[in-house]
């Protein structure tokens, strides 16, 4: 028996797969578009903490073959994860080497980040872990994002996210939470949504 239902392919698990996407998240990101319009052909998209790969080629799909994506993570994309208009950078999202190699590829229409710390079990421990990350992909958001752009990034609820939304209210003409259907029931990740930056 499993452990815990991370460890058996749910639904959205066995869709992500018939559908050729790395991994379930990949609808968190798809209802996100659906319901805020985040990403058109043409634009240029920073994908943060991308491995294994299922938002990245979301985009890529979406982009249908225009415009350009520059996808980031500590662990490398799935093989089957690629594209003409697809640069990947292996390394760590602090290292200042990736920061600028980042920047060289922007400015970006679009800066999204599913990144989750490594977690302990301790949820005060891993809420902060991950409002630490969030609180990095904002400054790249902030940053590397064009006037007009928008960001999408997963929190730990608990993790500082009153805070941090109010620090990209002053970013973005719209900032809110947003749990997608796709989210598991006992999960307690929650996405922050910035739209149209000042």
């Amino acid at each position: 028996m499993a452990a815990n239902n991370y460890e058996k392919p749910d639904f959205w698990s066995r869709k992500a797969f018939s559908e050729g996407y790395p991994a379930r998240s990949v609808y968190k990101l798809k209802e996100i578009n659906e319901k805020f319009g985040i990403l058109k052909k043409n634009y240029r998209v920073l994908d943060l903490g991308a491995a294994p790969g299922s938002w990245t080629v979301f985009v890529l799909r979406a982009l249908a073959g225009t415009g350009h994506i520059t996808s980031v993570d500590l662990n490398p994309l799935s093989k089957n994860v690629t594209g003409d208009n697809l640069v990947f950078i292996q390394g760590d999202l602090y290292d200042e080497d990736v920061l600028r190699r980042a920047q060289e590829l922007g400015p970006y229409d679009v800066v999204i980040c599913d990144a989750a710390p490594p977690t302990t079990g301790n949820r005060t421990v891993d809420t902060a872990r991950s409002a630490g990350l969030v609180e990095l992909a904002v400054f790249y958001a902030r940053t590397m994002l064009k006037e007009g752009g928008n960001f999408a990034v997963k929190i730990f609820q608990g993790g500082d996210q009153q805070k941090l939304l109010q620090q990209m209210r002053e970013i973005f003409v719209s900032a809110r939470g947003f749990k997608p259907e796709a989210c598991r029931s006992e999960s307690f990740e929650t996405y922050l949504i910035g739209l149209k930056k000042k």
